[in-house]
């Protein structure tokens, strides 16, 4: 699952670059570089998904970038997505048959293809968000 996350720049040498992820409230990291930054993250974002899973809560469905810029707390900092595996945690993958017209089908494998998604991540997505909403 791709997580979008807020990267403070640090303000000199001796501080540390800050990381907020905006979709998972309290989570947070940092690291000394941009690289552990981003590398601390993903183990936080990560915690945080196991952690609500087990206490039998949902990942938030995600802004987008667009979305989160237009917070002023966020004015000035870096932004990057980055991907978790965090579907471990709900369970093994199964195989499901449904049926759909051929036409949506195709709609649906050019729309998933064009955004780097599959088939199947792309019908996950779309149910959490409509059972979200």
């Amino acid at each position: 699952m791709k997580f979008i996350i807020a990267i403070e720049p640090a303000a000199n040498a001796d501080t540390s670059f800050g990381v907020v992820v905006p979709d998972l409230p309290g989570c947070f990291s940092a690291g000394d570089t941009l690289d552990e930054a981003i590398s601390n993250a993903h183990e936080a974002i990560d915690l945080m998904c196991e952690t609500l899973i087990e206490d039998g809560l949902d990942i938030p469905l995600g802004k987008t970038i667009t979305q989160h810029q237009q917070d002023p707390e966020f004015a000035g900092w870096v932004w990057a997505v980055v991907d978790v595996p965090v579907e471990k945690y709900l369970g093994p993958a199964e195989k499901i048959n449904i049926t759909i017209p051929r036409l949506l089908l195709s709609r649906i494998d050019e729309y998933a293809r064009s955004h780097g998604a599959t088939r199947s991540g792309f019908l996950a997505q779309a149910a959490r968000q409509v059972m979200h909403g």
